[in-house]
């Protein structure tokens, strides 16, 4: 394999609108999904979890369900298969499953059953009798809860933060804004639940392990469970043909996917298939923290802000450490001489929580956009105006040149586009019929990363056509169609002569499908095959020949700081006796490099928008204190806009393209959408009403006397 830096591609097949390579499968109901693999003679397995939030448990009797026919087997911690559990640098905390008689949170996996049928084993499951040892909990998220910081937050950023002194610099401010903001908890809701088929097979040269997995990344799934299971990497074969969606939940595999593995490890040659279910899926697959974020801000009287100081309260588990990146882009977004942020966890008897679309961006922009419309009003600027006073003109965080920040642009160019000039300055100030009308705006970034790793392969196939291999996973962004494009302009010919294969271990590397870097990391890898492959073999090459490479950081990612950016403007109206809040227009202007497919991309976009309007007005996890479990664990009671909720909405981009970032010029979109949405619909809620409401979601009782 050879590593090389891509030159950047000339763009024929990147940028044009091309359809979806999977659209006519998944319309006809051809893809298949992990669960609906074919599997001869597969067993279904069911999980049995804790009721108690935190203890151990003293018994377990298997006895009923044995004998209810069709149950084959019934695993616990007393004779599941053993897991490799003494290197820190490889062993997951959460993937410890029914090694021991601890119990951790409510809802973790004590049993599973496995049967000939998905009826036997949920009505097994259901007679697996377990009995506790009940221990004090803490499961709630108090102001007054003892709180940690952490080593780093998610990834590898630093807890803390000090530029400058902020004490000064709000001692200096003509006016000062000093109030708390918070988010609820939100659960990942994909589509498809999480899923898998995996069958343990027992080989003359030893025990390999083959899944079909509902996954973000096939092969962080094999690099995270194969040291667990005493395998080697390349003992475990992942494959995720098609994805039912992930928004975090996914980019690695939780406590379900090992069950499942272990169960197949006690009947080799057998399929395993098992489909978590909706409500399983609020205690083993990852969920959002609450956050609570205290902003200070100190300004000029003519807004121009002295100080920023934001300290954030969130969760994490008492299992696995989790902390959620939630003050990092207060550090870039605006400049101010003194800036200060501090992240703080409260360990809780829960869950662990992970990734969800834009984790940290999202809930920190909300609490920082909000206290920014704020300032506008105790200023008595206009909300845009007091953004464009603030504009930086390098990164304030590390003093580097931005790669490309056109924030100003977006807004104005989204303030014309939105009428945005006949908006009138008071709150409470417009009424259409029942209903209290406003606006309100927001800014939006998200850092544009690439992850080291991913290779591609690039082989002739003759007759001008190319295979072209990596192995990352379209979890519904649009990824087969993208990387195909790319391939065709690296290898100059047609996107129809590129075969695109994706999504298996067996093919080169590549990495999870998260941070919104899945498109920079592949496509890198892709061009720098690409081209490698053109170098040595020519445009006319003998069929068979193929090349391997990897892709360098390019130098303007350490050069440059290098991030998305967007405005977001909503209208909301509010009902004068109700409450209730509709959202008939939604806007987003974006800053996103090159955008390499406009149907694609436009629906990658308009998806973060609707998330950020569904965090902003529904989705609220609730966590009964006494018990320790989540109520609100179905789409009946956990809210999601609808499409009667989504009216008028529209994503528009930049015509640009970043140079620094990798040969396509392109940056991520799958997460900057939802950033910025839940504040301008807040923000628009306030200006209808001048009710202030600074927690999520925005509830129809918080407008009501």
């Amino acid at each position: 394999m050879t590593e090389l830096l891509p030159d950047p591609v000339p763009a024929r097949a990147m940028g044009s609108a091309r359809l979806r390579a999977d659209g006519p499968a998944k319309v006809t109901g051809l893809a298949t999904y992990a669960v609906e693999h074919p599997a001869d003679d597969a067993l279904h397995l069911w999980l049995v979890q804790s009721t108690v939030a935190r203890g151990r448990v003293t018994s377990i009797d298997p006895g009923a369900a044995l004998a209810h026919p069709g149950v084959v087997a019934v695993l616990d911690h007393t004779n599941a298969p053993r897991l490799v559990a003494d290197d820190p640098e490889t062993t997951d905390p959460e993937l410890l499953v029914l090694q021991d008689d601890r119990v951790a949170f409510r809802g973790q996996i004590v049993a599973a059953v496995l049967a000939e049928t998905s009826e036997a084993a949920r009505e097994g499951a259901a007679l697996v009798a377990v009995r506790y040892d009940a221990e004090p909990h803490r499961v709630e998220l108090r102001d007054d809860s003892p709180a940690y910081a952490p080593e780093s937050v998610n990834p590898d950023q630093p807890t803390d933060t000090d530029d400058g002194d902020v004490e000064a610099g709000l001692a200096e401010a003509d006016v000062v804004l000093d109030q708390t903001y918070r988010t609820a908890y939100e659960h990942n809701n994909p589509l498809e639940p999480h899923a898998l088929v995996v069958t343990w097979l027992d080989d003359p040269d030893g025990p390999r392990v083959t899944m079909v997995d509902s996954t973000q990344g096939v092969h962080p799934v094999a690099a995270t469970l194969a040291p667990m299971l005493g395998l080697e990497k390349d003992r475990a074969r992942v494959r995720a043909p098609y994805v039912g969606g992930g928004f975090g939940s996914k980019g690695l595999p939780h406590a379900p996917e090992m069950a499942a593995v272990l169960a197949a490890r006690t009947v080799p040659g057998r399929a395993v298939r098992m489909a978590v279910t909706r409500q399983q899926m609020f205690a083993l697959t990852g969920y959002r923290t609450a956050t609570v974020s205290h902003f200070r801000l100190g300004a000029r009287a003519d807004g121009t802000l002295l100080a920023i100081d934001h300290e954030v309260r969130e969760q994490t588990s008492a299992l696995k450490e989790y902390a959620e990146q939630t003050a990092t882009p207060t550090r870039m977004l605006y400049a101010a001489p003194h800036r200060r942020t501090r992240h703080r966890l409260v360990e809780l008897d829960v869950a662990v929580p992970s990734w969800m679309r834009a984790p940290g961006e999202m809930p920190g922009v909300y609490a920082h956009e909000v206290a920014m419309d704020e300032l506008a009003v105790a200023c008595g600027l206009d909300p845009v105006e007091l953004r464009l006073r603030n504009e930086p003109e390098v990164d304030p965080e590390t003093g580097k040149p931005f790669s490309g920040r056109r924030l100003v642009e977006c807004l104005e160019r989204g303030a014309e586009l939105f009428g945005w000039a006949d908006r009138t300055p008071e709150a409470r100030a417009t009424v259409d019929g029942e209903w209290w009308v406003g606006s309100g705006v927001a800014s939006a970034t998200y850092p544009t990363m690439t992850q080291a790793g991913s290779q591609a392969r690039v082989q002739a196939l003759g007759g001008g056509r190319y295979s072209v291999a990596v192995g990352a996973v379209d979890i519904g962004t649009g990824a087969r169609t993208v990387l195909a494009q790319i391939a065709a302009d690296a290898l100059g010919v047609r996107v129809d002569d590129v075969d695109l294969q994706i999504a298996d271990t067996d093919l080169p590397m590549a990495t999870v499908a998260g941070g919104s870097s899945g498109t920079s990391s592949w496509g890198s890898a892709v061009v720098a095959a690409a081209q490698l492959f053109r170098r040595d073999h020519g445009d006319d090459p003998d069929a068979g020949v193929h090349t391997t490479a990897s892709a360098s950081q390019s130098p303007g990612m350490e050069e440059y700081a290098t991030h998305a950016f967007g405005a977001v403007f909503a209208e909301a109206r509010v009902h004068r006796y109700t409450g209730e809040v509709r959202v008939p227009r939604l806007l987003g202007v974006y800053s996103v490099g090159r955008v390499l497919n406009p149907v694609t991309a436009r629906s990658q976009l308009l998806g973060g928008l609707t998330m950020g309007l569904s965090a902003a007005l529904f989705e609220e996890s609730y966590r009964d204190p006494r018990h320790g479990h989540v109520v609100t664990q179905d789409l009946a009671t956990y809210h999601v806009a609808s499409h009667a909720d989504v009216r008028g909405i529209e994503a528009v981009w930049l015509d640009e393209e970043d140079p620094h970032v990798n040969p396509m010029g392109s940056r991520g979109i799958g997460e900057i959408g939802i950033v910025g949405t839940p504040a301008a619909v807040a923000n628009a809620t306030f200006h209808a009403t001048g009710v202030r409401v600074r927690e999520i979601p925005v509830t129809a009782d918080r407008f009501v006397d």
